[in-house]
């Protein structure tokens, strides 16, 4: 059976927020709420690549502790920025 396009976006949502740390679920579940239901079939694709890596692997490579796989490197960019904004204080 063929996921259809509301339940994929459910799906990855849900997996944005249910990471397994919550420093991730912090940081994927806004960017996922804000994002996802914008984002071409392509960068869903490359999404869901992302999904299924290791929170530990993707802290590091979020925050910048790590240097991220060059396919995942530019998303990566985007949701930490994203991050980064979202939790800032205010000036």
């Amino acid at each position: 059976m063929t996921e259809t396009a509301e339940a994929r976006l459910k799906r990855m949502r849900m997996r944005s927020w249910r990471r397994g740390t919550k420093e991730m679920d912090l940081i994927l579940g806004p960017w996922a709420d804000a994002r996802l239901a914008g984002m071409s079939p392509e960068a869903l694709d490359l999404y869901d690549v992302l999904l299924e890596e290791n929170d530990q692997d993707l802290y590091p490579w979020i925050t910048g502790h790590a240097v991220p796989p060059a396919h995942l490197s530019a998303l990566l960019d985007e949701i930490g920025a994203f991050a980064r904004t979202r939790l800032s204080p205010a000036s």
